[in-house]
């Protein structure tokens, strides 16, 4: 007999439906515009490889000394860049913020913020949460005279920490340092 979670139906989220959530100073709202695109959105972790040489004897007739061992460990986890794009618009919240790292307010600047994936429905399916962001990059598109496209303003963020949040209890999956107890990463800030 099949459980009520077998029983529902997989759904393939569509890559439109998603919602941008960062409060920067200086803005009244959660977000400071619509975002039309959202990409970079990746975790991935580095390998070690590891080589020795043993006293082993190997080889025809044990003629040979000293075998190769090769291990692949795995190493430090890394979360790649931001980048949102909005249509450019009146507000200077943006800019303000990239500004404020370039006069060396860094480390006050770093902010956390969700990216929330809704099915056809309009019901949120899944959350990624990004930490420790600042941005490092703001660039607007070409202008043309002849041109009917709107204006574009992309912003790269560099971020600490990029995951996967469970919706239903807005928690990540802890890692095994947070499980023992011991943290590598700073305390976040609020956002």
């Amino acid at each position: 007999m099949a459980t009520e979670s077998q029983e529902q139906k997989i759904e393939i989220l569509a890559s439109s439906k998603f919602y941008v959530e960062i409060t920067l100073q200086g803005s009244l709202e959660k977000i400071d515009g619509y975002f039309m695109e959202c990409s970079g959105l990746s975790r991935s972790q580095e390998v070690i490889e590891i080589v020795e040489v043993t006293p082993q004897v190997w080889g025809k007739a044990g003629s040979t000394k000293g075998r190769v061992l090769r291990t692949k460990i795995p190493g430090q986890v890394k979360s790649d860049n931001i980048v949102l794009k909005q249509g450019l618009n009146i507000s200077m919240t943006m800019w303000k913020w990239l500004k404020a790292v370039e006069d060396g307010d860094w480390s006050l600047q770093l902010r956390d913020g969700d990216i929330t994936i809704y099915d056809q429905s309009q019901t949120e399916q899944a959350r990624f949460r990004f930490n420790g962001a600042w941005p490092i990059r703001y660039k607007i598109s070409d202008f043309k005279a002849d041109s009917s496209e709107f204006a574009i303003t992309e912003v790269e963020l560099c971020v600490r920490d990029f995951l996967r949040v469970d919706p239903m209890t807005q928690s990540a999956t802890p890692t095994a340092a947070q499980t023992s107890g011991t943290s590598s990463a700073p305390a976040s800030t609020s956002r």
